[in-house]
């Protein structure tokens, strides 16, 4: 096998706080995860990454670079976070072209939902198999793609 380097992440230069429970395999490398977290088996949570306390990730779910969760937050089963959105057509390998994702607190995502570089706020549930193309700044549910507000939800 020359010319193959092969690089084990698994789990490296991670930040825990307290409680936090880990289901592996998973490659969570050069993040921070907060008190009382869960992250599921085959999660990949990327550098710079900061996930808030008592967050859930379920299993298949892939965190990229410049993503940042809240507390109180669910993140179901193969949800995915994007921050090059290919303005050049194609990848980027210059991440200053890249872009952040902000998710408030006590936001929930459903399964296999796709997360452009977009902003969160707080209060949201995010329906399942959503795509997620622009900001939300209203509390309340969204599904669909691209997701749209479908209706306010209870305070909690």
């Amino acid at each position: 096998m020359d010319g193959v380097r092969f690089i084990d992440a698994d789990i490296v230069d991670v930040k825990f706080g307290k409680d936090v429970r880990v289901v592996r395999p998973v490659n969570l490398y050069g993040c921070e995860i907060g008190d009382g977290c869960f992250i599921g088996p085959f999660v990949e949570v990327q550098r710079h990454v900061k996930i808030g306390a008592r967050t859930r990730v379920q299993s298949h779910s892939f965190l990229c670079e410049m993503v940042s969760i809240g507390e109180d937050c669910f993140i179901g089963h193969g949800v995915v976070t994007i921050n090059d959105p290919f303005h050049t057509g194609g990848p980027s390998f210059d991440t200053s072209e890249w872009h952040a994702t902000v998710i408030g607190d006590r936001v929930s995502v459903g399964s296999n939902a796709t997360l452009m570089p977009v902003s969160i706020c707080d209060d949201v549930v995010i329906g399942a198999g959503a795509v997620v193309t622009k900001d939300i700044t209203k509390p309340g549910i969204y599904a669909g793609n691209p997701a749209k507000f479908i209706r306010e939800i209870a305070p909690r």
